[in-house]
């Protein structure tokens, strides 16, 4: 099983989950020539990918969806809110709508879907397996609650939110409306309490974690690595940052 990210940010979010023959998109923040050549950049054409599975409807994570999916033939699949919020703008082919507690398969990954505070119509986050290995993503969440940690607990790569430092936000130029909106309980994850939630759920069998979702603004790579290779007791460069042009290269969990 491996995992890679197309790009991670405000301005698009897309990651790329493969196991054998398998291979599905979790988001699609990015038009359709745009996400294809950021799979290429992967090694990966558009047409080998077999669904789109959303966390929610925002436009950084669900611009490209239905475009993308009607072009290459990938089923869609997401919850009921996000469903009511996408096809009410966009015509959405084959889609498979899920319920946020429970699991499904495609192909030899398996998706286990689980409800975050976020300001979205029924926003979920995923826990991704093979059987074997586990892959855990955690991104556009206002706070922490015991349900997620539960889930996120025993995953053999993270992907945690380290969307902002808080003093840097306070700050910055955003507009007032937009600084509560992020640092409220339905907004986005700092630093710090990505933190926090490492602490909570590290363990020794951890092969990767990534710090995502970075505000380019307010934030920088150095602090969110920091803050989460504080929690885990390890060295900063131990911890990957996915970033908005780059994303992430290929990891495989063994």
């Amino acid at each position: 099983m491996r995992f890679a990210c197309l790009g991670s940010g405000s301005k698009g979010n897309a990651w790329l989950l493969e196991s054998g023959a398998t291979r599905v998109l979790l988001d699609c923040g990015f038009g359709v020539r745009e996400t294809a050549q950021r799979l290429q950049r992967l090694g990966i054409e558009p047409d080998m990918v077999d669904a789109v599975v959303v966390t929610h409807e925002h436009s950084d994570h669900g611009r490209g969806v239905a475009r993308f999916a009607a072009r290459y033939d990938a089923r869609i699949h997401l919850t009921h809110g996000c469903h009511a919020m996408l096809a009410a703008s966009s015509d959405l082919p084959a889609v498979s709508v899920i319920d946020s507690h429970t699991v499904f398969a495609i192909g030899d990954l398996e998706f286990h879907p689980y409800p975050v505070p976020h300001d979205a119509r029924e926003p979920v986050q995923y826990i991704v397996s093979d059987g074997a290995r586990r892959f855990g993503l955690l991104t556009d969440v206002g706070h922490v609650t015991d349900h997620m940690t539960m889930m996120l607990t025993g995953c053999d790569a993270l992907v945690l939110e380290c969307n902002h430092d808080v003093d840097m936000l306070k700050a910055g130029s955003y507009p007032p409306s937009l600084k509560t909106r992020i640092l409220g309980r339905y907004g986005h994850l700092d630093n710090q309490a990505a933190g926090v939630l490492m602490g909570r759920v590290k363990h020794a069998g951890l092969q990767h974690v990534v710090a995502a979702h970075l505000s380019e603004e307010n934030n920088t790579p150095a602090l969110a690595q920091a803050a989460l290779a504080d929690a885990l007791g390890c060295e900063m460069d131990w911890i990957g940052v996915a970033d908005q042009q780059s994303g992430l290269e290929w990891r495989s969990i063994a």
